[in-house]
């Protein structure tokens, strides 16, 4: 059977490389026992390839069945695949044969197999290898005759680093792994879909098909698709549905498609990639406060100090509030002062905490009654907004100056600039 024969049989739209190559990778394969392992993100159409794969072996007239090993609770998968006997446990008043057993000569594909329990993906790994299992609650031993076709979104290869999916089971599944590309990656293929989804939804809905604008296709074509084909079937749906006028341009097209998820953390400069810049901008903002908070702490141990200590306060006339709060914002050190018509300052006092240019505010015995703690905001918005204030008047308003001083793009700080409002 060729290849167009095959696409027309399961209803498969498309022309690209990869999608033909993981076709004839399938029919390859078909012949044989072999385990399989397709992988693909989500809305691809792995299942698709379960039953082509099927449809085209020996076991084709035997039992089929697909089972979502994430939508199974853990406490119930080695009953659901492998049975279990009467009393087993609470609830298992009958005996019960599991898929394993009553598709024996058939096909059983494994949806989602990285959210298998490790209890019992070591049960499979002895049906791979033996064709024996054990159902639950019982220690006689029974053979079985399955073809496994295993499916995934997630790279398993890193589960195994994890300690989340048994190594040997990963490479005893992918003895031939057939990647599904994704739908951004055969954007040849989005524009001949489309036409067939909203052809069928017509008919079934007894309206126009619907009818796209240049715009309109490149804005299509261009989407992120994030849920593949099953999203693009989706939009088809909504607009054949929805839309008053049969011809539809960009505009009308963007009310269909979901907006892009924003995040409203500053992003590093120079990064490859956006989700490297996303992982990295909350570690940013953190290690900011943080340090903020460190300087917080040493000023009010300082005053600690004095407060135990009242001789510090007496001598330190040099001391002023405003100069201590211009060292917290700016960082930088104070400076020593410099009037050598005064010498009121004690040897005690520590000469990195004097300014010569303010008034000085005397902390005299007297005048220190009682202190307390004042809790300073955490939101991060806020502290964000403030940080980017303080760097563009450091810098004199020179945007690429302060984006390189807050670590971030200088296309994130015209973003925010915008974003909070902030006049130059």
């Amino acid at each position: 059977m060729d290849l167009q024969s095959i696409k027309n049989r399961f209803g498969i739209i498309g022309n690209a490389t990869a999608l033909n190559h993981a076709l004839n990778t399938a029919v390859q394969v078909a012949a044989t026992d072999l385990t399989v392992l397709i992988v693909g993100e989500s809305g691809v159409g792995k299942e698709v390839f379960s039953q082509i794969i099927h449809a085209l072996s020996s076991r084709k007239h035997n039992p089929f069945i697909a089972v979502n090993c994430g939508a199974i609770p853990e406490g119930t998968i080695d009953s659901e695949l492998f049975g279990h006997e009467k009393g087993a446990f609470t609830g298992a008043v009958d005996s019960r044969k599991g898929y394993f057993e009553t598709v024996s000569g058939g096909t059983i594909f494994l949806d989602e197999i990285g959210e298998m329990p490790l209890g019992t993906q070591a049960r499979l790994l002895r049906v791979l290898e033996t064709g024996e299992f054990i159902r639950v609650g019982s220690s006689k031993v029974q053979k079985t005759d399955v073809r496994v076709i295993a499916a995934t979104n997630r790279e398993l290869l890193e589960f195994t680093q994890k300690g989340r999916f048994r190594e040997d089971l990963y490479y005893r599944l992918s003895t031939v792994p057939i990647r599904v590309p994704s739908l951004r990656d055969r954007k040849e293929d989005i524009l001949l879909l489309f036409r067939k989804f909203v052809v069928d939804f017509s008919d079934r809905y007894k309206t126009i098909p619907v009818q796209l604008d240049d715009e309109a296709k490149q804005l299509l074509i261009n989407h992120g698709w994030q849920g593949n084909v099953r999203e693009l079937k989706n939009i088809a749906e909504q607009i054949s549905v929805l839309s008053i006028n049969p011809q539809i341009n960009g505009t009308e097209l963007r009310k269909f498609l979901p907006e892009k998820n924003g995040n409203r953390l500053p992003v590093l400069a120079n990064q490859p990639g956006t989700t490297a810049e996303f992982n990295n901008e909350r570690e940013i903002l953190y290690k900011l406060f943080f340090d903020m908070k460190k300087d917080v702490t040493e000023l009010k141990k300082m005053f600690l100090e004095i407060l135990q200590n009242p001789s510090l306060a007496g001598s330190a006339a040099n001391f002023t509030r405003d100069s201590l709060l211009n060292d917290f914002h700016t960082g930088n050190e104070l400076q020593t002062t410099s009037n050598n018509s005064t010498n009121a300052v004690s040897n005690n006092v520590p000469t990195n905490y004097i300014n010569n240019n303010q008034q000085p505010v005397i902390l005299g015995e007297d005048s220190i009654h009682h202190h307390e703690e004042i809790e300073e905001s955490l939101n991060i918005m806020d502290k964000e907004k403030e940080l980017i204030v303080k760097a563009l008047k450091k810098h004199k308003g020179k945007r690429r100056d302060a984006s390189l001083d807050l670590g971030i793009s200088e296309r994130t700080l015209y973003r925010k600039l915008k974003e909070y409002d902030i006049d130059e």
